[in-house]
């Protein structure tokens, strides 16, 4: 047996806490929110830029994009189809609007949002969102899911 203090064999971070280096750590996850950040904040700017189609879909076309392929081939609108239009709605305050395009679209413009400002937080503080925050964002997002595929069967009921 050695006279070793136990404290002293262990890695303790820049806070006197066990579990290493902090400012890493820190920085990778300031990183990551950065990232995740740029791409809804993103996607509400260039939301923000266009005219909402009046039709309630084809607001996508002003990005050069075709028009959509389901609509072109089958004569039936996709899951997506009003979603940049609501998101153009969303952006512009005219949330009714916004889910009368595609109900979908208006929850993940809001689902954006959110993670937006949560990710914003952890670029601020270092830390990354809490386990609770991110099992609601998971089940946030597949109930957005299940909302696209829900109003899509019910759009081709009507």
């Amino acid at each position: 047996m050695t006279d070793l203090d136990p404290q002293e064999a262990l890695p303790v971070g820049e806070s006197g806490r066990l579990g290493g280096n902090r400012g890493l750590r820190s920085g990778f996850v300031r990183a990551v929110a950065l990232l995740v950040t740029l791409g809804p904040a993103s996607a509400l700017i260039v939301a923000s830029r266009l005219q909402p189609d009046s039709r309630g879909l084809g607001t996508h076309q002003q990005l050069g994009l075709p028009p959509c392929s389901m609509r072109m081939m089958f004569g039936i609108r996709c899951p997506g189809c009003g979603m940049t239009t609501s998101w153009a709605y969303f952006t512009q305050g005219e949330w009714l609007a916004s889910a009368q395009a595609n109900v979908a679209g208006f929850l993940l413009a809001w689902f954006s949002l959110a993670v937006t400002v949560i990710a914003v937080r952890s670029v601020v503080t270092g830390y990354p969102p809490s386990i609770r925050i991110q099992q609601v964002a998971t089940l946030s997002g597949v109930a957005i899911m299940v909302v696209a595929f829900m109003n899509w069967g019910w759009r081709l009921m009507a």
